[in-house]
């Protein structure tokens, strides 16, 4: 993991994309399921394996192995074209 525990708290969207942090860190991923309770924080998991992290996500994305990048490459283009869309006046 990446983000300070206090990042993941205060969060209103977490993805964890190709590890299961809920068997890797377990002690860190109460802060992500803090997230979800307090903030009611959007919890997506991007894996081949649908694993722990998987079964208490929101949204869950069965990639085939390989294709991570062109997952990453579609997300943040429908991004960029949504918040471009959303304040252009």
């Amino acid at each position: 993991m990446t983000n300070h525990w206090v990042d993941i708290k205060n969060a209103d969207v977490i993805l964890i994309m190709g590890g299961n942090a809920a068997e890797a860190h377990p002690c860190g991923f109460k802060w992500v399921t803090e997230a979800k309770a307090h903030n009611k924080a959007h919890f997506m998991v991007v894996d081949p394996r649908f694993n722990r992290s998987a079964s208490v996500a929101d949204f869950y994305a069965p990639i085939r192995s390989g294709s991570d990048i062109v997952f990453l490459a579609v997300s943040s283009t429908i991004c960029s074209r949504t918040t471009r869309s959303t304040t252009s006046t």
